[in-house]
């Protein structure tokens, strides 16, 4: 017998409205709960997709110890395939490989495909470097003659720990844009408000603090704009297509929707139909280098003046968008047709 599972938490707006998908297509979906879904594993045949669990904490320093266990629960569903018959949305393996930020972007990079660039992306070791330090950091910009970064925590989503710096060479300003918020005894706290730091003692204090968290840095590409609000896209291509594209705009140098910046519909956004074209064959292109991925979400950085476009980072599970959920549910009632198809073959 074939059974449809989706693992995940079952209030979530994810399990919903695919739950609302499957109903519109007439098929059964059994909402298995990250809680104890080893207990709860149906019999037989599955088509099973899996949705991130849901953490507790919201402390950075904690992100990589939160990741570790959620690829040991991927590496116990991947063993599943080992006494039945089961059919990944998203493998568990190419989900893992996703969550690391690092290894992501030198797969592109192998590929020949436009990223946003490491820092020191002239240097052998650029892919793999660390900087332990803000010290460390402020030498490698001043030798790169790079002035604008970004830091990300390689492994996390949802901006959590994404910190925009700006040096100023001549005057040694300095100004740090970041979510994330020291807290005293406590580390740093991953929040939905984006916060803009100038003072010297302040910067130094946060970047020696995310930089032991292992961060990828890269340059800060100047991003398209449109209406006085600089912007990037969201692409969802799922089995080789493109299914939907967001643009997500912002006063500031972080975007994501959840900070209360402005959703857009490609066709606002004014871009011609060549450069849509090009971006969503970026995009095929990209989700092509991982066999087993079946969605993903990618996020494209338009650079300003030439608009071409650049893979910033892709998700595995970046298929929830609000605009879409709340109005078509496309991308979800893709997944359900998908499921259907499997159930009736």
């Amino acid at each position: 017998m074939r059974r449809a599972v989706l693992l995940s938490n079952p209030e979530t707006k994810r399990a919903v409205y695919l739950q609302k998908a499957a109903i519109q297509e007439q098929i059964s979906l059994h909402i298995l709960d990250w809680k104890d879904w080893k207990k709860h594993l149906p019999d037989g045949e599955l088509f099973l997709k899996i949705d991130p669990p849901l953490w507790d904490s919201c402390i950075l320093e904690e992100l990589d110890m939160l990741t570790e266990a959620y690829e040991r629960e991927l590496e116990a569903a991947a063993y599943l395939t080992e006494e039945r018959t089961i059919e990944f949305l998203n493998t568990p393996a190419v989900i893992t490989e996703l969550l690391d930020k690092r290894s992501c972007k030198k797969r592109l990079i192998q590929a020949g495909l436009p990223v946003t660039e490491f820092l020191g992306a002239d240097s052998e070791d650029h892919m793999d470097h660390a900087y332990r330090n803000m010290e460390e950091l402020l030498e490698a910009m001043k030798r790169c003659q790079v002035y604008q970064i970004f830091l990300k925590p390689v492994r996390g989503s949802g901006a959590a720990g994404v910190t925009a710096f700006r040096l100023q060479p001549g005057t040694g300003r300095m100004s740090l844009y970041t979510c994330a918020l020291h807290v005293p005894e406590k580390g740093i706290l991953n929040t939905k408000r984006l916060r803009n730091y100038t003072d010297v003692s302040e910067i130094q204090l946060f970047l020696n603090k995310i930089l032991k968290t292992d961060c990828i840095a890269e340059r800060w590409h100047p991003k398209a704009a449109v209406h006085g609000f600089s912007y990037d896209l969201r692409v969802v291509v799922q089995d080789g297509n493109v299914d939907y594209v967001l643009a997500r705009l912002s006063k500031g140098p972080v975007t994501n929707l959840q900070l209360n910046n402005h959703p857009m519909s490609l066709e606002d956004t004014g871009l011609s139909l060549q450069t849509q074209e090009k971006i969503k064959r970026l995009c095929v292109e990209a989700a092509a280098c991982y066999p087993g991925l079946g969605t993903v979400g990618i996020d494209i950085l338009l650079e300003k003046g030439s608009l071409n476009p650049r893979i910033i980072e892709m998700n595995a599970q970046g298929d929830l968008i609000y605009q879409d959920i709340y109005h078509e549910n496309s991308i979800y009632r893709h997944q359900a047709r998908k499921i259907k198809a499997w159930l009736s073959g």
